[in-house]
């Protein structure tokens, strides 16, 4: 089953506000694929390591990301059309794709190709550690980032906890987020509680959770060296994320959050503006289009044109 934003319905849950009652998710989660999935010893040993320059750079140049770059990005996972763009056929099509595609969306910046791979991904079934999830091999993020470098662009791992907390989740791609190219996309509406199943309810993480994540991470980079590094959170629904001031600056790390609503240009551009007032200035804003989703009944893909004209304009578009 395709891991997909709730259905229109819910989503415009989200102009109620933070005193409505928490609705209930009715899409399912994502296939339960094999449950041994930890990276294997020949995968590590097969890793290549990150440059050896003394102040690596972002691909396209620089160390920082904005106000040069636009970033623009699919997500998927590797040969599972059902999961995202990046899974239909082959993909360096898909990136030479989103290239040329993400054109329209410069608005005078460079642009910076992104790639959101779901490396954490949740399960509708517990798994032997009753964690709701599995994670990807080291080869496929190999992989992806053999592929980003090929065509300068960055790898986001994208994280879908199930029952996990985040900060272990993190901690499990240390090595990977020791690279200047790869960073991170935190999915909230994924993170259940004891005694919750993912696709039953809305997941939800809160600021000190987020800064915990930030605090780790931004270690990482100012340790060793490292250009700025996305720190990305999606957010579907005011619901998922509370607390969002405790979630501080760090060194090294820039904040960007997709607002991930689903519907019409009405519906959309509504949800994103009730999410944009409760988010902190500090955090850059993102966008997410869905193909399919986006594109049902009387509804119509919203152009590049209307997603640029929205304020704050996005810093971050996405495709599933």
């Amino acid at each position: 089953m395709r891991i997909r934003p709730l259905v229109a319905a819910l989503a415009a849950v989200a102009l109620v506000g933070c005193s409505a009652a928490q609705p209930t998710p009715t899409r399912a989660v994502g296939p339960d694929v094999g449950w041994a999935g930890s990276p294997t010893a020949d995968a590590a040993a097969d890793a290549t390591a990150s440059p050896t320059s003394s102040a690596p750079e972002l691909p396209r140049g620089g160390r920082e990301f904005f106000p040069r770059y636009r970033l623009f990005g699919y997500s998927g996972y590797p040969g599972a059309k059902a999961l995202g763009r990046l899974g239909i056929g082959d993909i360096n099509e898909r990136m030479t794709e989103m290239e040329e595609r993400g054109q329209p969306y410069r608005a005078g910046r460079e642009l910076m190709p992104t790639m959101e791979l779901i490396a954490t991904m949740v399960h509708g079934k517990p798994g032997k550690d009753g964690m709701y999830r599995t994670r990807v091999d080291d080869k496929i993020i190999q992989q992806w980032l053999d592929v980003a470098r090929q065509h300068k662009a960055i790898l986001l791992l994208n994280i879908q906890p199930g029952r996990a907390k985040f900060i272990d989740e993190v901690q499990y791609y240390e090595k990977w987020l020791k690279e200047p190219d790869v960073g991170l996309a935190l999915d909230p509406e994924w993170a259940v509680s004891e005694g919750q199943r993912p696709g039953s309810v809305f997941g939800h993480v809160t600021g000190q959770e987020l800064n915990e994540c930030a605090e780790f991470t931004s270690k990482i980079v100012t340790d060793n060296n490292l250009p700025e590094k996305v720190f990305l959170y999606h957010q579907l629904h005011v619901q998922i994320v509370t607390d969002e001031t405790a979630l501080k600056p760090h060194p090294g790390l820039v904040y960007i959050k997709s607002i991930d609503g689903i519907g019409s240009e009405k519906m959309k551009t509504e949800t994103y503006n009730v999410i944009v007032k409760r988010t902190p200035e500090y955090v850059h804003k993102g966008f997410k289009l869905f193909y399919e989703e986006d594109s049902k009944g009387k509804w119509v893909l919203m152009t590049p044109e209307q997603v640029m004209a929205l304020t704050p304009q996005p810093e971050y578009v996405l495709f599933e």
